[in-house]
């Protein structure tokens, strides 16, 4: 077998991250008829089986060589926390070296979305975030994001129509195996999922917003802004240390020019620190003319950190000021209040619990 195939944590080759041509290769490689790999492309990502025991139409001999040269990723379910005031689920999942991640299932009147994480844990270190707090432990497999969604749709009983790369990590910091699952995602063959029904964050990664912005994609790109100037984005995002909000900015433009797709800046309103009338001026200037969306989110609070949200009147009044400045504005509607929301909570308390 090639030795160039992503392999899971066993170093077995990572069945899920295949794609079909792949697949196919594989099988052949096994002796087996290349019609096969569609049945089995068809069990993991249009029936998204849980195993190989949901297999039907898969000989009995194929599936004992599969398990014994292949990884199959089928993420465990640790914990689900469900909100009472709305349809939110927060999944805490376990992976086969014992790690956990977590994503958030939201449904909206347009449907379901699925928010989820791209690392075990991050690196880059945003003061107001839980996922960083332990810096990143190792990044995810296309297979093990995939599979978040796949999990959560089989216990849900829900079509999954959008998808936002927003939770644990930084998707831009795991480059290749997000690219590796946007395709598999999007694959007509596979969920077959629309791109622009896909939205990946990053915090501000400029070689890497230049690469996605080459690969001819039509997926959404959200930067986590958080900050009107280089001062105070320093002290919220380490990243800022690397590349100023011009060259973020630069590279956003760029991202949008090759494809088209509006932008949307993320910017995670903290009392006292980012939302003063001097913010908002200086917001309006940076982004003028800019075809793009502020989505404005009253920061969730962590034990870790002393930063406070912006109230609900002092939310509404900064998206006012920046509307008269003709920035399109939207307040992020809280899902899950009730339950631990922010990015790495869920996680972190099922870490200090042990």
């Amino acid at each position: 077998m090639d030795k160039d195939y992503i392999r899971a944590v066993d170093n077995k080759i990572d069945l899920k991250s295949l794609d079909l041509p792949e697949l196919t290769q594989c099988i052949k490689d096994l002796g087996e008829p290349a019609f096969r790999a569609g049945q089995l492309y068809q069990w993991l990502h249009v029936k998204q089986a849980a195993g190989y025991e949901d297999m039907t139409n898969i000989p009995k001999a194929l599936k004992e060589k599969l398990k014994e040269g292949f990884s199959y990723t089928s993420l465990e379910v640790v914990e689900v926390q469900e909100s009472h005031i709305d349809e939110t689920k927060k999944f805490l999942f376990a992976l086969s070296d014992g790690n956990v991640i977590e994503s958030v299932f939201m449904k909206y009147r347009f449907g379901v979305s699925v928010c989820i994480s791209s690392q075990v844990g991050c690196r880059m270190g945003c003061k107001f975030c839980a996922s960083t707090l332990d810096g990143v432990v190792r990044n995810l497999l296309p297979s093990e994001m995939l599979d978040q969604i796949y999990s959560i749709s089989r216990y849900t009983g829900e079509k999954i129509g959008r998808v936002v790369v927003m939770g644990s990590g930084e998707p831009l910091d795991n480059y290749d195996n997000v690219l590796k699952f946007i395709r598999l995602l999007t694959d007509e063959n596979g969920m077959n999922l629309g791109q622009r029904n896909l939205t990946v964050s990053t915090c501000g990664i400029v070689p890497n917003i230049l690469r996605l912005a080459d690969e001819k994609l039509s997926i959404n790109l959200a930067l986590s802004l958080h900050a009107s100037n280089d001062a105070k984005r320093k002290e919220l995002m380490p990243i800022a240390n690397t590349y100023s909000i011009s060259e973020v900015l630069d590279a956003c433009r760029t991202y949008f020019d090759k494809t088209g797709r509006q932008l949307t800046f993320e910017y995670s309103l903290v009392a006292g620190v980012n939302d003063t009338d001097e913010d908002a001026r200086q917001l309006s200037a940076l982004l003028s003319g800019l075809n793009a969306v502020v989505n404005l989110i009253p920061v969730n609070p962590i034990k870790e950190r002393d930063y406070r949200p912006t109230d609900r009147s002092g939310a509404l009044e900064f998206k006012n000021k920046l509307e008269k400045s003709r920035i399109n504005v939207t307040i992020r509607r809280e899902m899950g209040r009730d339950i631990d929301g922010a990015c790495g909570q869920l996680r972190r308390r099922h870490l200090e619990g042990k």
